[in-house]
């Protein structure tokens, strides 16, 4: 990946590491059993969706605007369409869940949108 389709950071290799590390630290939380607690009804949804709108706007604010934060964003949607289903096939403590690939691929709209505010170069503007 060069440099141009990172956004102008003091340290862009850093903060895409960290995204990089965020998205496997998601991959992993969703393929080990869950911890023992109990949730409120449907709170698992509401953990899908921060997960991945906190996945997408932190993309928003390392990538450049364009075709390639699309990419990104259409990216994490499979990651998390896919991830169901290895949580079906390839786990005994998940289960595949249509909703949760639902609440996935809403919470990366709802990150990507924050390309539409003011808060997408929050990162540049503290000097990242």
């Amino acid at each position: 990946m060069s440099a141009g389709a990172l956004k102008p950071l003091r340290r862009p290799y850093l903060w895409l590491g960290a995204w990089l590390l965020a998205v496997l630290v998601v991959c992993v939380a969703s393929l080990t059993p869950p911890p023992p607690m109990e949730l409120p009804r449907h709170g698992d949804k509401v953990e899908h969706f921060l997960a991945y709108a906190l996945l997408a706007a932190s993309a928003v604010q390392v990538f450049r605007p364009g075709r390639l934060l699309w990419i990104v964003g259409i990216g994490l949607v499979l990651m998390g369409v896919g991830l169901e289903f290895a949580q079906g096939a390839l786990t005994e403590t998940r289960m595949a869940d249509p909703a949760d690939a639902v609440a996935n691929a809403t919470g990366v709209l709802a990150g990507l949108l924050t390309a539409r505010t003011r808060m997408r170069d929050l990162l540049l503007r503290r000097g990242g």
